[in-house]
């Protein structure tokens, strides 16, 4: 960056290569505008990149009981908080946080005995159950690029919540084992009630949510050679299954996050299978979009550390996987304490309930402005604007974050000192 100008301000400059967070495709060729310590601009990003990027400025407060304290005494009230803390003791992983910051976090969790809570949606949690049921036939978003010659978009159009998701991965005319020219690419379009697919496709196929599951399974049968009778289907579920048939590499892009829909969670059960078995007369991948924050981040390191993507219990010291108990307090009985590591608004409306009545840590991006009652909140800096490490993008893959902003605090550092005090407290060498 260039340096400031004597007798006068700086400059506007600019940096290269920024990794945005806005949503799951992490798209890192961001240049940013910088002047007076603002983000004037942000050139390629998508318009959730530039709401997410914003202006670059966060709050910096450090506050206990609601008014304002320094740092060092906010930890240590934090630390005696969560180390007296008597009964079930929970570390929500927010949002907006880098790997290493995510991994101190859990380091802590094992240190106090908790169970992790994460803001992972119920429909990606079900979609990760259901890969580790079956396994699961994925690829990276470079190998779909340059591979993929047809793309079946079920339920979901990448244009309206994943802007860039088509042009960079999924449309890219430029790729490297796919013939030359337009449109090297069949583009198929899958509409189930609520959810359209794109409308530019090549072949469009609408199904009632009632004949989903009939269809996939359909899908999957004429790939054996077999038919389940599936008459009150549309006519284009056969031609469909001739295209998947005929193409050479097939990929199957799907929402893993919420929609206007909501979705029986055999639907993932359903493209799993359909994927897994046409890599038998073909090759295909599934392609999970999932939103953004660094929550792949977050189910990756909790899988690194422990074994688990999320919902992992230490309370008997060692890590025991509940997915099925994901939310604090969700088989009716109350936390004694908790702490959310992130940023706390990205919380779901079930963990914010759970939070209202007991005492609450908040160590994140915008935690003195919590929507929910804080006994101690420490600002942070947020992961690739103010904090430098490594963030996941929706397909596992792990890019560089940049810090092109200077931030109020590190959250990583803040964790680690955190971790510190409750290990010099309960005697345990960490």
């Amino acid at each position: 960056m260039p340096s400031p100008r004597r007798g006068g301000a700086a400059a506007p400059s600019q940096v290269g290569h920024v990794t945005c967070l806005g949503c799951g495709c992490a798209c890192d060729d961001i240049v940013l505008t910088i002047a007076k310590g603002r983000i004037t601009a942000a050139e390629r990003a998508c318009p959730l990149g530039i709401a997410w990027f914003g202006d670059g400025q966060v709050p910096d407060g450090v506050l206990v009981d609601g008014k304002p304290t320094d740092v060092q005494r906010a930890v240590d009230r934090a630390a005696a908080l969560l180390g007296e803390a008597r009964g079930r003791l929970v570390v929500v992983l927010g949002a907006e946080l880098t790997a290493s910051a995510y991994g101190a976090a859990l380091a802590l969790a094992d240190a106090l005995g908790a169970v992790t809570d994460s803001v992972i949606s119920e429909p990606a949690a079900a979609g990760i159950l259901a890969a580790q049921r079956r396994g699961r036939a994925t690829a990276t978003l470079g190998e779909i690029r340059n591979r993929a010659d047809l793309v079946v978009y079920w339920a979901v159009d990448p244009d309206r919540r994943y802007p860039r998701y088509r042009s960079r991965y999924a449309a890219a005319s430029r790729a490297l084992h796919l013939a030359a020219g337009d449109h090297p690419r069949t583009v198929v379009s899958v509409t189930v009630g609520g959810d359209a697919g794109p409308a530019d496709a090549d072949l469009r196929l609408v199904l009632t949510p009632d004949q989903e599951l009939l269809a996939l399974a359909e899908l999957r049968a004429g790939l054996q050679g077999r038919h389940l009778g599936g008459e009150a289907l549309p006519p284009g579920v056969a031609e469909l299954a001739g295209r998947l048939t005929h193409a050479k590499y097939v990929a199957i892009v799907h929402d893993g996050e919420p929609t206007a829909e909501r979705r029986t969670p055999e639907r993932i059960e359903g493209l799993i299978g359909l994927t897994q078995a046409l890599n038998g007369p073909t090759r295909a991948a599934l392609s999970t979009l999932r939103a953004g924050g660094n929550r792949n981040g977050a189910e990756a390191v909790s899988t690194w550390q422990t074994g688990f993507p999320f919902a992992v219990d230490f309370s008997r010291g060692a890590p025991r996987y509940q997915p099925h108990r994901r939310a604090a307090g969700a088989d009716g009985s109350s936390p004694s304490a908790v702490l959310v590591v992130g940023a706390p608004e990205s919380l779901s409306d079930p963990l914010r309930a759970s939070v209202q009545r007991v005492p609450v840590v908040v160590i994140g991006p915008r935690a003195s402005a919590a929507p929910f009652p804080a006994t101690i909140a420490i600002d942070t800096g947020v992961a690739g604007i103010h904090e430098a490490g490594l963030g996941y993008r929706l397909d596992d893959i792990p890019l560089p974050l940049q810090a092109p902003l200077p931030g109020p605090r590190s959250a990583e550092a803040l964790l680690r000192d955190l971790l510190a005090r409750v290990a010099t407290a309960s005697g345990a060498p960490r």
